[in-house]
């Protein structure tokens, strides 16, 4: 017996996506495996270790937590579609490089969509402001110093006119 499909229509990197998906199909599975876009992460699927993370009209969640059919009718953001209208790395991206933000890099798609959503809505963050958004992700490799100092020297930049 086949299982029955639903149909969505979700706006993701700012185009309009549609499929037929089975209800229990996660996010993020939908996104690695239907629509290749394998920057989301997939680490521990119980939403503790925020690999998975994406802008869910435009507020970070855990893309794993969540089924594909309820993304129907949102916006989604995933951290491809953190990049430049021209493919170039957005200041963010570009700090994260610049300051060593990363080693393995497992996490950095889930930093750097946690680090989006706090610099939308506070363009200077402090220290504390900064490791609380942050504080949901982990990472093994970098000690978290690097990814702070880069969301800091995005901040910087950003209030500066960067794009």
């Amino acid at each position: 017996m086949s299982e029955k499909l639903y149909s969505i229509s979700v706006e993701v990197n700012g185009v309009a996506r549609s499929a037929h998906v089975p209800a229990r199909l996660s996010l993020v599975d939908w996104l690695r495996d239907d629509l290749r876009l394998t920057g989301t992460h997939v680490g521990c699927e119980h939403g503790i270790c925020g690999a998975c993370s994406i802008m869910l009209d435009g507020e970070p969640v855990r893309s794993c937590l969540m089924y594909a059919v309820q993304a129907d009718g949102h916006r989604v953001t995933t951290v491809e579609g953190l990049a430049n209208p021209d493919g170039s790395m957005s200041v963010l991206q570009d700090s994260f490089c610049k300051c060593h933000a990363m080693q393995c890099g497992y996490c950095t798609p889930g930093m750097l969509i946690a680090a989006k959503g706090l610099l939308e809505a506070n363009r200077h963050p402090s220290d504390t402001e900064i490791r609380a958004a942050i504080g949901g992700n982990l990472c093994r490799c970098t000690g978290y110093q690097q990814i702070v100092d880069a969301i800091h020297d995005a901040a910087r930049r950003m209030a500066s006119g960067a794009k």
